[in-house]
This record gives C-alpha cells, sequence and structure tokens, in this order.
C-alpha cells in the first residue's frame, strides 16, 4: 500500500489537489488512480520492475551459504 502512494504521489502530486469541489477531486484521484495502474500494467507486460526491492536477512543468508 505505501509503494502504490508513493507512486501516486510522486506521479501527481496527490497530497495537493488544485481543485475546490469534491467532485473535481475525486475525479483527479479516481484518473490518478487508473494512470498508476496502466504504469504497473505497462511495467508488468515488459517485464521491468517497478521498483527496487530489499533483500531480505534470510535471503542474503542464502546467497552467501
Amino acid at each position: 500500500m505505501e509503494g502504490t502512494a508513493h507512486q501516486a504521489v510522486a506521479i501527481s502530486g496527490m497530497r495537493r489537489t488544485r481543485y475546490r469541489g469534491l467532485r473535481q477531486t475525486r475525479l483527479a484521484h479516481v484518473l490518478t488512480a487508473a494512470a498508476v495502474n496502466l504504469i504497473r500494467l505497462e511495467a508488468w507486460w515488459n517485464e521491468t520492475p517497478v521498483a527496487r526491492t530489499r533483500t531480505s536477512r534470510l535471503a542474503a543468508l542464502a546467497l552467501a551459504a
């Protein structure tokens, strides 16, 4: 969830809205969510990672052995 929220904020600056009305703000959020979904879908089709993921300690131990 945190990654999705960060991606939405990075794409559109979702923390601040440029509209005063609730309807326009909701529409902006819906369009931002659709954009995030399309970006993630395109990354999945091309098999490119959306973001770097950390290596867990257990996986690091397995790699070291």
